[in-house]
C-alpha cells in the first residue's frame, strides 16, 4: 500500500503531470470560446446550437477536423480530471489547518466532476451520442424522491454559492495564485489577471442564474422551471436590454477561456 502511495505521490509531482494540465486547461479553453461564441449568436438572434458545454461540443464537432477535437478535448479534460483527483488524494499538505485542508480537498474533488462531465459529454458527442436532452428530465427525476423539492433547492442553492465564490475570486483576484511570477508581470501579465477578473465574474454570474432556476424550480415544485445555461441565458435575452447584456457575459466567458490558455502557459499548480 505504501508503494501505491509513493508512487501516486511520484506523479502528482512530476513534470509530466505539468504537461497533462498544461494540454487540458487548452481543452477547457477551446470549450469556453465555442460556448462564448454560442451565447454571441444567441443574443444576435442566430443561434444554431444549445448555449451550453453539449452544445459548444456539438459546435466544435461540426468544425473540420471536428472529430479530432473532440477527442482531444476528451482527453484533456480526463487529465484535468486525474489532476484534481491525485490532488483530493495527495494536494494541499502546504495548509496546516486541517478544516481548511480538507475543504481545499473536497474542492478539488467537486472539479474532478466537473471535469468529468465535460468529459463524458465530449465522449458522447464524439461517438455520435451527444445528448442534447433537457435539465427538466433530471430535475423531476430528483423531486420524485423522498424529500426532492429540497434536494432540488439545495442543489440550487449550492450551485448558488459556488458561482458566488467564482464572482469573489475574480473580484479578488485570488486567481493569481494559478500564474506564476512571469505570468502576473509586465504587459502580458497585466492582460491575463484581466482576463481572468472578467471571466471568473461571468462565468459566476451565469452559474448563479443556472443555480437560480433548480432553486426555484424546487420551491415551485415545477421541474419545467429548471434548466441549463442554455436556458439561463435565454432568461437573459428577455430581460430589458437582454442582448446587451448577453453579450458582455458571452465575452467574459470568452476571457475566462482565454485565461485558461494564459494558465497553462504559465501554470503555477
Amino acid at each position: 500500500m505504501g508503494d501505491v502511495k509513493d508512487k501516486a505521490r511520484e506523479a502528482h509531482q512530476s513534470d509530466w503531470l505539468d504537461h497533462a494540465v498544461r494540454a487540458g486547461l487548452v481543452a477547457y479553453g477551446i470549450v469556453h470560446l465555442m460556448l462564448a461564441w454560442l451565447a454571441v449568436q444567441l443574443a444576435v438572434g442566430e443561434k444554431s446550437e444549445s448555449a451550453s458545454n453539449s452544445g459548444a461540443l456539438h459546435a466544435l464537432a461540426e468544425q473540420p477536423l471536428g472529430g479530432v477535437l473532440i477527442w482531444a478535448v476528451a482527453v484533456g479534460m480526463m487529465l484535468l480530471v486525474l489532476w484534481r483527483l491525485l490532488e483530493f488524494a495527495l494536494g494541499h499538505r502546504e495548509v496546516s489547518d486541517d478544516k481548511k485542508r480538507w475543504r481545499k480537498r473536497l474542492g478539488s474533488l467537486a472539479k474532478a466532476v466537473i471535469y468529468g462531465a465535460v468529459a463524458w459529454a465530449a465522449i458522447k458527442t464524439a461517438l455520435g451520442d451527444g445528448s442534447k436532452g433537457g435539465t427538466d428530465s433530471t430535475t423531476a427525476k430528483l423531486m420524485g424522491l423522498p424529500g426532492g423539492q429540497f434536494i432540488v433547492m439545495a442543489v440550487g442553492l449550492g450551485v448558488i454559492v459556488y458561482g458566488g465564490s467564482l464572482i469573489v475570486r475574480g473580484w479578488t483576484e485570488k486567481f493569481r495564485e494559478h500564474l506564476d511570477a512571469q505570468g502576473q508581470s509586465g504587459k502580458d501579465g497585466s492582460a491575463y489577471v484581466t482576463f481572468g477578473k472578467a471571466g471568473y465574474i461571468a462565468k459566476g454570474v451565469a452559474i448563479i442564474l443556472v443555480g437560480g432556476l433548480f432553486a426555484y424550480a424546487g420551491f415551485t415544485h415545477e421541474a419545467k422551471k429548471s434548466g441549463g445555461l442554455d436556458v439561463a441565458l435565454h432568461n437573459v435575452l428577455e430581460q430589458p436590454f437582454g442582448p446587451v447584456l448577453l453579450i458582455v457575459i458571452a465575452l467574459g466567458i470568452a476571457c475566462y477561456g482565454l485565461f485558461c490558455f494564459a494558465r497553462a502557459k504559465h501554470l503555477d499548480r
